[in-house]
């Protein structure tokens, strides 16, 4: 090979390499580009002002075992820092509320890789309950205009919208069941493969047979007892649609997992692989999670557990 081909050998191999490194870069660049802002995020002290932001109107927080405490500070501010909080009907947006918010979200992020709520654009939040309108159609398939008021919802385009006064009492009253926060970005997490219905997107065929098969049992075995008038963990709401199931299983596993695993062990089982948590551990040093009562949620439009669907950017 004379001097010219081992030029051109050079060249060639020098122009493969620029190529694969630019593909490398535009494939995992901006993936690295966030790891390093969240790592950096990470990195910085929890603000005081958060912490009395918690301290008075989060109180349970400061029972969670420390190393919960301290995975839940450190997803918040992540959360915070990459999620815009938008105030709407006149509410000026302020740090408590990022704060508040961030922190039971966050709970749904413990011990889990898969993201930040991927596809999250914007938080809304309502002073109150908010009123949305909709077109349903009768039995007879002629259309009508509904409006309903809601604590909260979640849209597949990214978007949860919250009730500050529902946030506020979920917050400070762990005992009553109810956290619409934990309940919207349940259906976020069920949103991120596509429309919500019940089954948020799990690593492995077998994964996701076994999801499939508990939740629907255990959805069937819901809407029985309510024929029958018996009561349990789950009120009506939660046997209107897939979506909402799994949304107030959610619910009750955070908050009263005790129970849930006693009356529901394959159930509790699942929510526990999914999550990579086992509530009922906290119970000694959490008193939010035992708490009596019946949770329930708000509205999300599903389809039925396990339904094919790509897994695809919505």
């Amino acid at each position: 090979m004379d001097a010219t081909d081992a030029l051109t050998t050079l060249f060639a191999a020098c122009l493969v390499a620029a190529v694969g490194l630019m593909m490398a870069a535009w494939l995992w660049g901006p993936a690295s580009l966030a790891g390093w802002r969240r790592a950096r995020v990470r990195r910085q002290p929890f603000p005081q002002a958060w912490r009395e932001v918690l301290r008075q109107r989060m109180p349970a927080f400061a029972r969670l075992p420390a190393d919960v405490q301290l995975q839940l500070k450190k997803h918040a501010q992540v959360l915070i820092a990459e999620k815009p909080f938008i105030g709407c009907a006149g509410l000026a947006i302020t740090e408590e509320m990022r704060v508040l918010v961030a922190v039971q979200a966050a709970l749904l992020l413990l011990n889990r890789s898969a993201g930040y709520f991927i596809n999250l654009r914007q938080v809304l939040i309502y002073p109150g309950a908010f009123v949305v309108a909709r077109q349903t159609a009768d039995a007879d398939g002629l259309s009508h205009d509904t409006r309903r008021a809601l604590a909260g919802e979640s849209w597949q385009q990214g978007q949860v919208l919250l009730s500050w006064l529902d946030v506020l009492q979920g917050a400070a009253d762990p005992q009553d069941g109810h956290n619409v926060v934990l309940h919207e970005f349940a259906h976020q997490l069920d949103q991120e493969a596509g429309a919500a219905n019940g089954a948020p997107w799990q690593v492995g065929r077998a994964h996701r047979a076994r999801w499939a098969h508990v939740m629907n049992t255990e959805f069937q075995r819901l809407r029985e007892s309510l024929a029958r008038g018996e009561p349990g963990l789950f009120d009506g709401y939660a046997a209107s649609e897939p979506a909402e199931f799994f949304a107030v299983a959610t619910e009750v596993f955070f908050e009263r997992p005790s129970e849930l695993a006693r009356l529901h062990a394959e159930l509790y089982g699942e929510l526990q692989n999914f999550y990579r948590a086992d509530p009922r551990q906290w119970l000694q040093s959490s008193p939010m999670l035992n708490a009596p009562g019946v949770a329930f949620g708000a509205d999300s439009e599903s389809t039925p557990f396990g339904a094919k669907r790509s897994r695809s950017a919505v």
